[in-house]
C-alpha cells in the first residue's frame, strides 16, 4: 500500500474524540513509616465488614468496606453489595449500621460507595496509585470466609490490564470476603482497593487502584437506599424465588447465577399469576453460560420441594420430578440428546401439560411424552440447577403458544444461497438485500450453519466466519434502514429514544428494544407519581431532575469516558451511566412524555438541553453535570475548556433529531477508530452515509477504510462518487491517486 495511503488510514483511525478532564482528589500527607503491627492497629477502627442481605432477612453475601471520609462515607466493591439488597456494615467496635445510600458506583470498576449515618469516624487516608512501585510491600485488611478483621502482608508484582481495565496485581493471597477491602502501603495510605480472586494461584489477587476510586468520591451519583433496593429487582406480584439464589431482572430478562440451598444447587423462581385451564402452555427462551449447568422450565410445584423439572443440562434434554428436599426423591423421567438443542445459544422451552400426559419440546420439535402422574397441580415457573448462570427472555403462558420457527422454504433458500459462501472477509451486498426481507429467519438459519462448521476443519472454521459476518452485516442493514425510515418522519414523530436503542443494537443483535421501550414506560409513570397535581412546569421539570440525577443516580461516565457502553442507550439505562448526548436524549424523552419541551443544544464536545416553559425564560441543563442548570457564562467557559475559544450563538442552537442520531454515530466512529476496529467503524459509517450521503469526509474515509477490509468494490464506488461531484475540502488529486491504486490492484 502506497506510503499516502497509510498515513490517510492512520489519520482516520485517530481522529479527535470527545475531550474531559477527570477530577482527582489530593493525595493524603504521607504517614511515618510504622511496623506492620502498629499500622494495622491504627488502620483496623476503620475497616468494616459489609453484608447485604437476601429476602428472608438473613445474611446473603459479604465483604469489606473502609471508611474514606468521616462524615459516614465508606468504600467497597459494587459486587460485594448485590442488587436490590439491604446493606449493613459493622466495624471493630461491634457497631452496627443500615446503609443509607449508595453515595456511588462504577459497574466497570467494580466499586462503590456507601452513606451510612454515622459521624467521627476514622477515615484511611489515600495514596498516589500512580507513583507506586512494583515490589512495594503493602498490607491488605479484610474479611476472608467471614473471619473477620484478618491481615495479610505481600508485595506488589505490577499492573495488568483485566478486561480493558488497569488493575494493581498483587502477591498475596485474595479470599471471598476480603472483597473491598483496602491495600495499604507501609505509611498507612490505601493504594488499592482489593478484588478478583486469582484463578491461578492461591497467592495471587488484583486490586483497584486507588485513583480511580477518586473520581468516585469527587463525582458522586448518590442513591436513596430505598431506590437502590428497586435496582435490578423481580416485581414481586409476578415472581417469587425459592431456595435463594441470586434472581433479577434487567430490561425485559431475569438473569440468575449463585448457587441454590436445594440440593444440586438447585433454586426455583415462580410464577405468581394463576395457570389457564387444562389444557395448557408455558415456555421460555433460556441460554446458559455452561452447559455443565442447568436451568428450564418447572411446573406442578407447591412451592416448595415437589415439581417438575424440564431442562438442558450437560447438552441434554432432562425430564424430572422432584418428590422432597434431597437427591434420593429426585426421579430421572426422561433424558435424551437432541440435534434441535443448541448448545451456547437461544434455545425455546415449551411444555404442554394436558390432562394425561406431558410434553416437552425444544424449539418446536417434540422432545419427550409422559404419562406420569406423580404430580397433577401446582405453581409454574423457572428453575436453574449448580452454580449456573443463565438468561431467560419471553416467558409466557396460555392455552394455546404460537412458536416462532423458520419455514422450511425459507431454511432451503438460505441454505442453497450460502452453500458454495466463500470465506472471504467482505459480505456480498447483493446476497444482503436477499436475505432482508425474511431477516429473523435468514440470521437463525446463518448462525446454525456456522455452528455446524466451526467445529471442523480450518476451511470450514473460515467459512463459519464468514457466514457470523454475513449474519452480522444483514442485521446491520435491517436496523439501517429502520434508523432512516424513522428519521423520514415528521420531526414531532420521530421516536428518538428508539432511534438510540437502535443504534446501541449495531453492535448487539440480541438486545430487546421493545424491553427497554417498556422500561421507560415505567420511567415515565413513576416520574409521574412524583409530580403534585396541578404542578407547573417549573414542578415538573425538578420533579424530572430529582427522579433522574438525585434519587436514580443517572450520572455522567467519570473513570471509562471512552467506553463505548456509555453509547449504548440500554447500557445507560443498566448502569445509570452515559455519555453528555446519551443523558441529553433520556432527559428529553423523559420530558417529552410527562408534558415538557425539551431540546437538544449540540455544543461542541459536550452536548446539553434546553427547557422550553410555555411561559418564561428558556434554562440551558447539564445532563452530564446531573442536570444542573448551566448559565450562558458557564457555557461559555465550558467552551472556552474544550475549543480553546469564546461561545458563539450557534454553539446554542437547537439540534434536530437527525442531527443528535448523526452525533451519536460520529462518537461511536471516533470510538471504533480509536480502537483499531474497522468493522465497527464501517457499521457506524454505513447508517451515517444512509442518513446524510452528501458528508464528503466520511464517503471519503470509507472509501480508505473498505479498502483496508478488502472491499474493493466498495472503495471504487465511494471514489467514484468523490470524483463525479469533486466536493470541497476533499483532496482530489489524492482521490485520483487512490482510485489508480485500485485500478493496478484490480488488474
Amino acid at each position: 500500500m502506497p506510503i499516502s495511503i497509510k498515513i490517510l488510514l492512520i489519520h482516520f483511525l485517530s481522529l479527535p474524540l470527545l475531550q474531559y478532564g477527570h477530577l482527582l482528589a489530593e493525595n493524603a500527607p504521607p504517614q511515618p513509616a510504622a511496623s506492620i503491627e502498629k499500622l494495622v492497629e491504627k488502620a483496623r477502627p476503620s475497616v468494616a465488614v459489609v453484608t447485604f442481605l437476601g429476602r428472608d432477612g438473613k445474611v446473603k453475601g459479604q465483604g469489606t468496606g473502609f471508611v474514606v471520609d468521616p462524615g459516614g462515607l465508606l468504600a467497597t466493591n459494587l459486587h460485594v453489595i448485590g442488587e436490590a439488597r439491604p446493606i449493613k456494615v459493622e466495624f471493630p467496635d461491634g457497631k452496627k449500621y443500615d446503609v443509607i445510600s449508595v453515595h456511588a458506583s462504577d459497574r466497570s470498576l467494580d466499586l462503590a460507595l456507601l452513606r451510612i449515618e454515622r459521624k467521627g469516624l476514622p477515615a484511611l487516608p489515600l495514596g498516589d496509585s500512580d507513583a507506586l512501585k512494583d515490589g512495594r510491600k503493602v498490607v491488605a485488611l479484610g474479611n476472608p470466609h467471614g473471619l473477620k478483621h484478618s491481615v495479610v502482608a505481600g508485595l506488589v508484582s505490577g499492573r495488568r490490564k483485566i478486561e480493558s481495565q488497569l488493575m494493581i496485581q498483587l502477591a498475596i493471597p485474595i479470599e471471598p470476603g476480603n472483597s473491598g477491602g483496602p491495600v495499604l502501603d507501609m505509611d498507612g495510605r490505601v493504594i488499592g482497593i482489593m478484588t478478583i480472586k486469582s484463578a491461578v494461584t492461591p497467592n495471587l489477587g488484583f486490586a483497584v487502584p486507588v485513583n480511580s476510586l477518586k473520581a468516585l468520591i469527587n463525582l458522586p451519583n448518590p442513591i436513596a437506599i430505598s431506590r437502590w433496593l428497586t435496582i435490578g429487582a423481580l416485581d414481586s406480584s409476578e415472581w417469587q424465588p425459592v431456595f435463594g439464589s441470586n434472581w433479577r431482572q434487567r430490561a425485559g430478562r431475569i438473569v440468575v447465577d449463585e448457587w441454590g440451598k436445594s440440593f444440586g444447587g438447585r433454586a426455583l423462581c415462580l410464577y405468581q399469576q394463576p395457570n389457564p385451564k387444562v389444557p395448557f402452555e408455558m415456555a421460555v427462551d433460556v441460554k446458559l453460560d455452561d452447559e455443565a449447568g442447568a436451568a428450564g422450565l418447572v411446573f406442578h410445584s407447591d412451592g416448595k420441594d415437589k415439581h417438575y423439572g424440564f431442562y438442558p443440562t450437560g447438552g441434554r434434554m432432562r425430564l424430572t420430578r422432584f418428590d422432597g428436599p434431597s437427591v434420593f426423591t429426585w426421579k430421572i423421567l426422561d433424558q435424551a440428546q437432541t440435534p434441535h438443542y443448541i448448545p451456547g445459544e437461544w434455545n425455546t422451552l415449551m411444555v404442554r401439560i394436558e390432562k394425561e400426559r406431558i410434553r416437552c419440546f425444544v424449539n418446536n420439535h417434540t422432545v419427550f411424552e409422559s404419562a406420569d402422574r406423580g404430580l397433577t397441580a401446582g405453581k409454574i415457573g423457572l428453575a436453574k440447577f449448580r452454580n449456573t448462570f443463565a438468561e431467560f427472555k419471553r416467558f409466557r403462558v396460555a392455552g394455546k403458544i404460537k412458536v416462532d420457527t423458520v419455514p422450511e422454504m425459507v431454511r432451503k433458500k438460505v441454505t442453497g444461497l450460502v452453500q458454495d459462501l466463500k470465506p472471504s472477509g467482505v459480505p456480498d451486498r447483493q446476497l444482503i438485500e436477499i436475505l432482508l426481507p425474511n431477516s429473523a429467519a435468514s440470521m437463525q438459519v446463518l448462525r446454525q450453519r456456522a455452528r455446524l462448521l466451526e467445529g471442523q476443519a480450518d476451511s470450514f472454521r473460515k467459512q463459519a466466519e464468514a457466514l457470523r459476518k454475513l449474519t452480522r452485516a444483514v442485521h446491520s442493514r435491517k436496523i439501517q434502514k429502520e434508523i432512516v425510515e424513522t428519521l423520514s418522519k415528521k420531526e414531532e414523530q420521530i421516536d428518538l429514544f428508539r432511534i438510540a436503542l437502535l443504534i446501541a443494537s449495531l453492535d448487539n443483535d440480541e438486545l430487546d428494544i421493545e424491553a427497554y421501550q417498556d422500561e421507560l414506560d415505567v420511567m415515565v409513570s413513576e416520574v409521574l407519581v412524583e409530580i403534585p397535581k396541578g404542578a407547573a412546569e417549573i414542578e415538573k421539570l425538578e420533579t424530572l431532575q430529582k427522579y433522574l440525577f438525585t434519587e436514580g443516580g443517572f450520572h455522567g461516565s467519570r473513570t471509562d469516558y471512552y467506553n463505548r457502553s456509555n453509547s449504548y442507550m440500554n447500557e445507560v439505562i443498566d448502569d445509570r451511566e452515559g455519555l453528555p448526548i446519551t443523558l441529553s436524549v433520556l432527559t428529553m424523552e423523559l420530558g417529552r412524555r410527562i408534558g415538557l419541551t425539551i431540546e437538544g443544544v449540540g455544543m461542541p464536545g459536550h452536548f446539553i438541553v434546553r427547557f422550553r416553559p410555555e411561559k418564561g425564560e428558556p434554562l440551558l441543563l447539564d445532563p452530564f453535570g446531573g442536570g444542573a442548570i448551566m448559565s450562558r457564562s458557564q457555557a461559555n467557559k465550558k467552551i472556552q475548556e474544550i475549543t480553546g475559544r469564546a461561545l458563539r450563538d450557534q454553539d446554542l442552537a437547537t439540534a434536530s433529531k437527525r442531527d443528535i442520531i448523526l452525533r451519536m454515530l460520529q462518537n461511536l466512529i471516533g470510538l471504533a477508530g480509536q480502537e483499531e476496529d474497522i468493522e465497527g467503524v464501517l457499521r457506524y459509517l454505513d447508517v451515517f452515509l444512509e442518513i446524510s450521503p452528501s458528508e464528503a469526509q466520511q464517503r471519503w474515509r470509507r472509501a480508505a477504510l473498505r479498502n483496508h477490509a478488502g472491499d474493493k468494490k466498495g472503495a471504487l464506488e465511494d471514489t467514484d462518487w468523490l470524483l463525479q461531484r469533486q466536493p470541497l475540502g476533499v483532496n482530489i488529486k489524492l482521490v485520483e491517486q487512490f482510485k489508480e491504486m485500485l485500478r493496478r490492484q484490480g488488474n
